[in-house]
């Protein structure tokens, strides 16, 4: 019996489905079904009933399932423990609009990660970064902002932007011939602000200007509808479900992208700082956008003509 094989019960046991919580676990489907039987014959026990439509908990799987949460817990405690780790001294986590699936647990073995709830703009976090009201911080943050405020960036997600339009088409659009919606509340979407208007020179796309917030929400489908144009819809930002009315395009020539940076302090050596970064970024790959076809905007730490070679998920901190 290993602690792997007790998360993986930990997970199925969360999601009663096989298959989703292969994809939690970052594992194969079939290699996740074999490893929950092997802990069954280790246990003596059958933790799940299985059929064809549903996955639930035995009365064993019942009763060992918060004894098995402890037990992870206290696991997770020893290699903090044995790290240096302090439990009261948690890693201060700050987030814009997004941030990966399992965060909490992937730095679960290192550290004791607090996400922070007050949820602000991309230059509002990583300034809270610089002045140490956070450790980290997962926001856009421009090259130059690194080099002013002593800090250091790590990839750790991209997201390919795409434009909305009125009716059923989804054939792709030339940049061009699209819209960037730029807002008049410059405290909330500077950062936004900033890559329409780069994008707009670099492609000829046209501004429009608006000062309703409406960059995400209902009030973006309707600009849409108001403008009779496709318009680009801004990173992790639109939950609201597209209306039956509208529909995505693909946006090429170039195609934009936005990132996404695990930001932290350059002076910051503490082993709980250091050792979550690596826990959230080791995942990571290389951005490997082809500059012939992709765009990001030449004030972001991963541009793709960098000559110094940046685009990549190890730390950037410019000089």
């Amino acid at each position: 019996m290993e602690l792997r094989q007790l998360r993986y019960f930990v997970a199925v046991a969360e999601e009663l489905n096989f298959g989703r919580a292969a994809v939690r676990l970052r594992i194969a489907g079939p290699s996740l079904s074999q490893q929950i039987k092997a802990l069954e014959r280790d246990l003596g026990v059958r933790l799940f009933n299985r059929d064809r439509r549903s996955v639930t908990l035995t009365a064993c799987g019942e009763a060992l399932l918060p004894r098995t949460r402890a037990l992870l817990e206290q696991a997770d405690e020893l290699r903090r423990s044995a790290a240096g780790m302090s439990a009261s001294e948690p890693v201060r986590l700050g987030y814009v609009t997004w941030c990966p699936a399992e965060l909490a647990a992937r730095a679960s073995g290192v550290a004791h990660l607090v996400g922070d709830t007050w949820v602000m703009p991309s230059h509002v976090q990583v300034s809270r970064v610089a002045d140490r009201s956070l450790d980290l911080a997962i926001s856009c943050v421009r090259a130059q902002d690194l080099v002013t405020y002593g800090l250091e960036a790590r990839l750790i997600g991209v997201d390919r932007l795409f434009a909305i339009a009125a009716g059923s088409a989804t054939s792709e659009v030339q940049a061009k011939n699209t819209v960037v919606l730029v807002d008049a509340d410059t405290a909330t979407w500077s950062s936004w602000n900033l890559y329409a208007k780069e994008f707009a020179r670099d492609t000829g796309a046209r501004i429009v200007d608006i000062n309703d917030g409406g960059i995400t929400g209902p009030a973006f489908f309707d600009h849409v509808r108001r403008l009779g144009r496709p318009v680009i819809n801004s990173p992790k930002g639109q939950t609201t479900p597209v209306p039956p009315d509208l529909a995505q395009r693909p946006v090429v020539n170039p195609s934009p992208y936005w990132t996404w940076s695990l930001v932290s302090r350059r002076d910051d050596t503490r082993a709980a700082v250091r050792a979550t970064i690596e826990a959230l970024t080791r995942d990571v790959g290389p951005l490997r956008l082809d500059p012939d076809t992709a765009w990001i905007p030449a004030h972001d730490p991963y541009h793709l003509t960098d000559p110094a070679g940046r685009g990549h998920s190890g730390a950037v901190t410019t000089a």
